[in-house]
């Protein structure tokens, strides 16, 4: 197995190979990617961790995998997706109860932002719900950094997230 290129951001070189899987219709791949702690790891696992910079971080890289292969399940083209999971989850519902205003979507982000751990099962039903409602993913490829900094001191991300949430036209302006 080779390395992958260092001339990409990690989170887009995964996202650019978990696009190439649905595209190339690895069916096969995809299904090793959404059993998350399967027995014995597969090529798949083995390839999505490839993509973190450092040990520590792979398991972030295969819970994107993960959620990216659960919301393309039977797919035949890839959806990249746009900004935050709270972005993702402010589009899920239908008509005028959309993100902040229906309430299951709500109580789902409050679940989410409130956990100090990666919150891996809140996470898989919010990709579930956007793709129940047909609703653009969150960006795959800025997911894994995310995920990576969940645990940073002042908890950045989840307050990102409900800033994106809540707010319209909230863009991050602290990227680190």
């Amino acid at each position: 197995m080779t390395q992958p290129s260092t001339d990409k951001a990690p989170g887009t070189q995964l996202a650019g190979w978990l696009a190439f899987l649905v595209r190339s219709h690895n069916t096969g791949a995809l299904a090793d990617l959404r059993r998350p702690e399967p027995p014995t790891r597969t090529e798949a696992h083995y390839r999505a961790a490839s993509f973190a910079p450092a040990e520590e971080e792979e398991p972030y890289y295969q819970l994107t995998a993960f959620l990216f292969a659960r919301y393309h399940a039977g797919a035949a083209v890839p959806r990249l997706g746009f900004g935050d999971m709270g972005a993702a989850l402010r589009r899920v519902g239908h008509g005028a109860t959309r993100g902040p205003e229906n309430p299951g979507v709500k109580r789902l982000l409050t679940r989410i932002t409130a956990s100090r751990e990666v919150p891996t099962r809140h996470l898989q039903h919010a990709v579930d719900r956007a793709r129940s409602h047909n609703s653009s993913p969150p960006a795959w490829d800025l997911l894994p950094e995310d995920l990576v900094r969940w645990k940073q001191r002042g908890r950045p991300v989840a307050d990102a997230w409900g800033r994106s949430f809540y707010t319209p036209s909230y863009t991050n302006r602290n990227p680190s």
